[in-house]
């Protein structure tokens, strides 16, 4: 298992996240989860998966989804309510940047998206993400067998 500490004593896991910790920090800021089968696909198809321990209990959460080459985009920033302004949301997004650089096509220049409520776009900001004129557009679509 990758990991490392943090000056302040937290632990980061690399690619460790499983579906019980994120659907236990997503019901602390967000409320219902989404289902347990859907959240398994979604680590076991996440291209990096960040993650922070305070001892045991995780506390802090974000994953990168895309296609290495040309686009990623970052999902699922979460930190517990009992943690917040401790900065763990910018350890995860550096995590997330080091993760694209190492693994992006030197010399080039990678499309890195996020989706983030009004209150936490001076966040994303001091990381350099600006907004721009399209509109984000979504369909909550119904998988049925078939």
């Amino acid at each position: 298992m990758n990991c490392k500490k943090t000056a302040d004593g937290f632990t980061i896991k690399y690619n460790n996240l499983n579906a019980n910790e994120f659907l236990y920090l997503w019901k602390s800021v967000w409320g219902e989860p989404p289902s347990l089968e859907q959240t398994e696909l979604a680590m076991k198809n996440t291209l990096f998966r960040v993650s922070i321990f305070d001892g045991e209990k995780i506390v802090a959460m974000a994953r990168a989804i895309g296609d290495k080459g040309l686009c990623y985009y970052i999902k699922d920033v979460v930190v517990h309510p009992d943690y917040q302004s401790r900065g763990l949301g910018r350890i995860l997004i550096g995590e997330i940047l080091e993760y694209i650089n190492a693994n992006g096509a030197e010399g080039t220049e990678i499309a890195v998206e996020l989706c983030a409520m009004p209150d936490k776009i001076p966040f994303y900001e001091r990381f350099g993400f600006a907004s721009n004129e399209a509109q984000r557009l979504r369909i909550m679509y119904e998988v049925k067998k078939i």
